[in-house]
């Protein structure tokens, strides 16, 4: 019995042939997109469709038109430098994007959400100790965005964003269902590359190739503003996806259009 129960464990993923989610448990997942060739938008496994069911997205729903958008979004926990660049590049540039903050961020950096939330991002809720929430239950999962949030309307006077991304993309279905209770839409992402490891950045020619190639309508974009790479491409990404008629939309536009319009995950 304990072998089998060993084995049970070991069948830690499920592939489709487009977006992959590793699985920990029978109820615990990974998040993750494969990157598709020549833009195409990625897709994932239908077992996974209760994602759409339960205010969750990764991808814009599809569209007839000529209008080609990407949502922008970054994970800051803490900020060593990059973060303002990051910010200072937006605010060049004309873009407002969407930051999943930590509760490190307002203990030691509050100028900074300040900032963000002043010059028209939105502030979203990253829990406020960035732990595997798989692992939690109910009035763990609970605390741990409550928290964050009072301590985001405490500093700002106004409420956070209504939008949750799981740490290191880690989820239940139960995690999506107390979100959804607590009135938050879960926001996973159809791009993302590795530019969390500061001791591990690539060149920026590498990571700007990366980002641009992968590129696709509706796309969630996920990066680090951690990342020293980052602030040095960011600008160059901003212009190269206006040049090919991209426009940058907010969560807010992603969460009426999916539920106005079936088949919002793609």
């Amino acid at each position: 019995m304990k072998r089998a129960f060993l084995c049970l464990l070991g069948f830690a993923f499920i592939l489709s042939a487009l977006c992959v989610q590793t699985v920990a448990s029978e109820k615990a997942y990974s998040w993750y997109c494969v990157h598709e060739k020549e833009h195409r938008r990625p897709r994932i496994d239908p077992s996974l469709g209760f994602i759409e069911e339960l205010d969750g997205y990764y991808i814009g729903p599809e569209k007839a038109d000529e209008d080609k958008v990407i949502y922008l979004t970054f994970d800051a926990g803490y900020e060593n430098g990059n973060v303002e660049r990051i910010l200072d590049v937006l605010k060049e540039e004309s873009v407002t994007a969407a930051f999943f903050i930590l509760g490190h961020l307002i203990e030691k950096n509050p100028d900074l959400v300040l900032r963000m939330a002043q010059e028209g991002h939105t502030v979203c809720n990253h829990t406020y100790h960035h732990r595997n929430m798989a692992k939690s239950d109910k009035e763990t999962f609970s605390a741990e965005l409550s928290s964050l949030a009072k301590a985001y309307r405490d500093l700002t006077g106004t409420p956070m964003a209504s939008y949750y991304r799981p740490p290191e993309g880690r989820f239940t279905r139960e995690n999506l269902v107390w979100a959804k209770e607590m009135g938050y839409a879960t926001v996973f992402w159809s791009f993302a590359y590795p530019d969390w490891d500061n001791q591990k950045q690539m060149s920026p020619e590498k990571a700007k190739q990366i980002v641009l190639d992968n590129v696709h309508d509706g796309e969630i974009m996920l990066l680090h503003p951690t990342s020293a790479t980052n602030a040095v491409i960011l600008r160059d990404v901003i212009s190269v996806l206006r040049e090919e008629g991209y426009r940058f939309g907010s969560l807010q536009e992603l969460r009426e259009k999916g539920s106005s319009e079936e088949g919002s995950l793609g």
